[in-house]
């Protein structure tokens, strides 16, 4: 109940008619913050997962810790042109237009077992794209941890076949 408390809602950001789930008060809460990042590891921990593949910008925040809760390593996925070694590129469609994201080529061996971190799972879109990205490099998907899911949208949905755990559900 702490965690999901100290979440705050934005109204009309970052456009009219979103409201935007703030989690800057957890992060400011170091017990509440290790306590998230902890929470969020441990479903995973007997799945021997190798890599942890968390997300821009905020997934960075939570899946640093949760590959060190792992003993897993940490692995970036971005926006285009952010990574400096050669990359796959997964285009993907969003609700009003598309965006995309890459994964450094040689992140991991196909024998990796990926965990995929992200804040916020609201339409799935950026987290199957993520999937997509790491399938593409040969590593498996084990699940997906994120710290919020939003019901009222589609992600839970359309990543009802994966193995995917969230802290707080609105």
């Amino acid at each position: 109940m702490r965690l999901r408390a100290s979440i705050r809602d934005i109204r009309d950001y970052p456009k009219p008619g979103i409201e935007f789930k703030d989690i800057t008060p957890l992060l400011a809460d170091a017990a509440l913050f290790s306590a998230a990042t902890e929470a969020m590891a441990e479903p995973f921990r007997g799945l021997r997962i190798t890599h942890v593949v968390a997300i821009e910008s905020r997934g960075f925040i939570l899946g640093g810790p949760v590959a060190q809760r792992l003993g897993a390593g940490f692995i970036p996925v971005r926006k285009p042109g952010k990574l400096p070694a050669p990359t796959r590129r997964e285009d993907y469609a969003l609700e009003y237009g598309s965006d995309a994201l890459e994964i450094h080529s040689d992140a991991c061996d196909p024998a990796a077992r990926v965990l995929i971190v992200d804040d916020v799972l609201a339409t799935g879109g950026t987290a199957a794209a993520t999937q997509r990205l790491v399938e593409s490099i040969g590593a498996s998907v084990c699940g997906f941890s994120f710290l919020i899911a939003l019901s009222f949208l589609p992600g839970l949905e359309r990543l009802a076949a994966a193995n995917v755990r969230s802290l707080i559900t609105f």
